[in-house]
């Protein structure tokens, strides 16, 4: 008789053989969970490696071009931009992870409720996502980043408050089509009460189609924190965010290239290894699910 130990190693395995194959057949795939992968062990380690302070400000080597001491060359300030641009991945990435963890928290709490309640439920929390939706997600964005003011805090709350509708629509849609199965009804006629069928039979069946939108959305994240903050209403000098080193350097863009490629470059490689590892996702979980992701 198996042990429940090999028969957790079996299942284990043969999820890492499907992983593995899937992975070799989807190269771009393999490509954005490269990125994704890269990206996350430089935020989460590079600060402690990178032997300089990026907001420290030197009189010596200013706007001086890569060298072996400074292998991303210096700012206008004499600033490293290597340090500068690893210690930014930690405020791009933490400010995506957690503005999409609150979009998919509060749609997915939302649809779910408006899903599975119905009647006026359903047409007040419907009504309010319209309205929500009606406006583009980036001039709402400015709007109320502009009312609160300047700062990063302000541009992760004003980026939850209009990006978490896209999620409560998928999410109602999907509980629509799931709570007519024939293990929900039967869950309702043995008497078991509405949250736990919620929780055990609704919510699971969400999850798939909200992980991959979450997946995409944390590269427009990224995207829309780092123009914010490109035109003053994120985070302010001399905080190492990427929209603010743009900013700083758009001014030298003649002369010192680096100073707008870096950041530039970083902004683009974030996206595209959400967005590759997004689609395959996609593919994987749900080959015939077709969304429609917000621009914010």
């Amino acid at each position: 008789m198996d042990r429940p130990q090999d028969r957790i190693r079996s299942v284990l395995d043969s999820r890492l053989r499907a992983t593995a194959r899937f992975l070799r057949r989807n190269p771009l795939t393999l490509a954005g969970a490269v990125i994704v992968a890269t990206l996350s062990v430089t935020a989460t380690l590079g600060p402690v490696v990178v032997p300089y302070d990026p907001t420290a400000t030197n009189v010596g080597p200013q706007i001086q071009s890569p060298t072996l001491a400074h292998p991303l060359g210096t700012d206008q300030l004499g600033r490293d931009v290597l340090s500068r641009v690893v210690h930014g991945a930690r405020y791009s990435l933490g400010i995506a992870l957690l503005v999409t963890g609150i979009r998919v928290v509060l749609g997915t709490i939302v649809g779910l409720a408006a899903g599975y309640a119905g009647g006026w439920i359903d047409e007040a929390l419907m009504r309010l996502v319209d309205i929500q939706l009606a406006f583009p997600g980036l001039v709402l964005a400015l709007v109320v980043a502009g009312i609160l003011g300047p700062s990063l805090r302000n541009v992760m709350i004003a980026l939850a408050v209009v990006g978490w509708a896209t999620y409560a629509r998928i999410v109602r849609g999907t509980v629509l089509s799931a709570k007519e199965r024939e293990y929900v009804a039967a869950g309702r006629l043995f008497g078991a009460p509405r949250w736990r069928i919620a929780r055990r039979h609704l919510l699971p069946s969400v999850m798939n189609p909200v992980m991959v939108i979450g997946t995409l959305n944390i590269g427009t994240v990224v995207l829309a924190t780092a123009g914010l903050s490109f035109i003053g209403l994120g985070a302010q000098p001399p905080t190492p965010e990427w929209g603010t080193m743009l900013a700083g350097g758009r001014h030298y863009l003649r002369t010192a290239w680096w100073l707008v490629n870096v950041p530039g470059i970083a902004i683009a490689l974030t996206v595209l290894g959400f967005n590759l590892l997004g689609d395959g996702l996609r593919d994987a979980l749900d080959p015939h699910l077709q969304t429609r992701v917000e621009e914010v």
